[in-house]
């Protein structure tokens, strides 16, 4: 039986959305050459999505097809540059480079290395989807990994490029003493896994691309095709080495960031080709800098150090999206100390609504920034958050305003319900036994309800405010959508008290305190119907 191949460039590797709203099945080649017929390229969580629109930045850049200056860069936005040198570029490389994802000494993305042990010590394929591993452990009990349930290649493919860009830390099931070595085990944190990863996307998916090409006037570095392939001088297992410094855009995008191998197998009867077992280990490490992170939005945590953004658990990404705005606004304005362009800065080049252009000048740029991050307790995955925030050139720092105000008023609704519900505790338990506290107020806590209304509203007040409304009566409209949401909600945990002295007395106060607190001179300006 001949060797199974599958070469996504020509094999339809990922669903796509036309501008019609349909879904397609498309190779690498045809999204890039159709990319302005598309709407976006699609994924099965936010991370694969992502990992997929890495991949198709490092073809452009290994094709030349990228700006080399900001203004270079504006104009191919503008003026809608054509990514077809990157489609045809993928489709005629020679022969001896290949593309084949079951190659046997250069596999697309994976570690040829491995295979000596592929058999005997890998395990199902649910091993290289980032959500069905559980913790990334080799102590943990992950008999549910040798289910044989076969995975397409195209699954699989996608499934390698989120793990190279996402896959959390932990330690590897596969054995470092019997195999490559004993630092194969130690699972890296993705090159994306940490922070919040901010992409702007246009009204296609060729649009999006160059939006998100960095100008790059050096060369653009080595694409990294396998393991086994090109120049690239990669790591070993023996000792943990310093990360390696990136070579270029294409090599920063298309980084291994696992030591894999998927193995091939044919179904009877239907002649299809699956993947049935999956080994992997540690990947290259790289040494990170600043122009390399060109869309990270910082933070500083409470220790005072600044870092990118980070996904949280706790806190939904929206309540932070003022960060994004904060960051055009700044860009837009100072340069920074030097620290150079980025996303934000480039941005800002483009004319807002209210610029003089003639009748042939370039429209209004119309821009969505998403936000995706992968939240990770430890070596677990547990979940992907995604934000869509809109934004208009010279409006960013009417954005920002309405954005920080709007979380400004959100917190402080919270923190009011979260008052509200220990005056509530204080009457309706008035001898309470200490280890019963937590569980007595959380009966009256109902800012978990308020957060989860909240989002809606936050979004709708950044829509209106983008579409040019007025930003103080949208503000107005936000802080009276959230009070009514959130007195709703306490009144509604108010009703199971009984009707009695004690229980009117325990709503009274309860209600009160929350007025009171929504009055007070410390709440933000909007929630009096004043202009902040």
């Amino acid at each position: 039986m001949a060797r199974p191949q599958w070469d996504p460039r020509r094999q339809p590797c990922a669903e796509a959305l036309t501008l019609k709203g349909e879904r397609v099945e498309r190779s690498l080649i045809e999204l890039l050459a159709e990319a302005d017929g598309l709407r976006s390229v699609s994924g099965s969580t936010p991370g694969e999505q992502v990992a997929l629109l890495e991949y198709l930045l490092a073809i452009c850049y290994a094709s030349g097809t990228s700006p080399s200056t900001d203004t270079e860069w504006r104009d191919w936005v503008e003026d809608g540059h054509s990514l077809d040198q990157a489609a045809r570029w993928l489709a005629d490389r020679p022969e001896d480079e290949i593309w084949d994802l079951f190659h046997p000494t250069e596999p697309l993305g994976q570690n040829s290395l491995l295979a000596p042990y592929l058999d005997q010590r890998g395990a199902g394929p649910a091993q290289v989807v980032i959500e069905q591993v559980g913790d990334y452990s080799q102590f943990f009990d992950h008999h549910h990994l040798d289910h044989p349930q076969p995975l397409s290649p195209a699954e699989a493919f996608r499934a390698v490029l989120t793990q190279h860009v996402y896959g959390p830390a932990g330690r590897a099931r596969i054995s470092g003493k019997e195999t490559l070595g004993p630092t194969i085990t130690n699972l890296a944190v993705g090159r994306l896994s940490s922070r919040i990863r901010v992409i702007a996307l246009g009204s296609t998916l060729g649009e999006t691309l160059r939006l998100n090409l960095m100008p790059s006037p050096g060369p653009p570095g080595e694409f990294n095709r396998s393991w086994t392939s090109g120049t690239q001088a990669r790591r070993g297992f023996r000792t943990k080495p310093d990360g390696r410094p990136v070579s270029g855009p294409a090599d920063l995008h298309s980084a291994l960031g696992r030591s894999v191998l998927l193995r091939p197998a044919v179904l009877p009867g239907s002649g299809d080709i699956v993947v049935d077992r999956v080994l992997m280990g540690a990947g290259e490490l790289l040494r990170l800098q600043r122009p390399h992170l060109q869309d990270a939005v910082y933070a500083t945590t409470v220790q005072g150090v600044e870092k990118p953004l980070w996904p949280s658990a706790s806190r939904a990404f929206w309540r932070d999206a003022h960060a994004l705005y904060t960051a055009v606004v700044d860009a837009g304005t100072a340069d920074r100390g030097g620290r150079g362009t980025n996303l934000y800065r480039r941005l800002a080049l483009f004319p807002g609504p209210d610029a003089l252009r003639g009748p042939d000048g370039p429209p209004v740029r119309s821009v969505r920034l998403w936000a995706v991050g992968l939240v990770a307790k430890q070596t677990t995955a547990i979940t992907w958050i995604s934000g869509s925030f809109p934004f208009a050139p010279g409006l960013g720092a009417v954005l920002c305003h309405a954005s920080t105000r709007g979380s400004a008023i959100a917190e402080y609704v919270a923190m009011s319900l979260g008052k509200a519900a220990y005056a509530a505790w204080e009457i309706a338990y008035p001898n309470p036994k200490p280890s019963d506290k937590a569980g007595q107020v959380a009966r009256f806590d109902v800012r978990w309800r308020h957060w989860e209304a909240a989002e809606d509203p936050f979004h709708i007040l950044l829509e209106e405010t983008a579409a040019r409304e007025p930003v103080h009566e949208c503000l107005f409209s936000y802080a009276s959508t959230l009070t009514d949401q959130a007195k709703g909600f306490l009144a509604k945990s108010l009703d199971s008290l009984p009707r009695n002295s004690r229980g009117f007395q325990t709503r009274a106060a309860a209600l009160r305190r929350f007025e009171d607190e929504l009055a007070s001179r410390k709440a933000p300006a909007e929630l009096h119907g004043e202009k902040a």
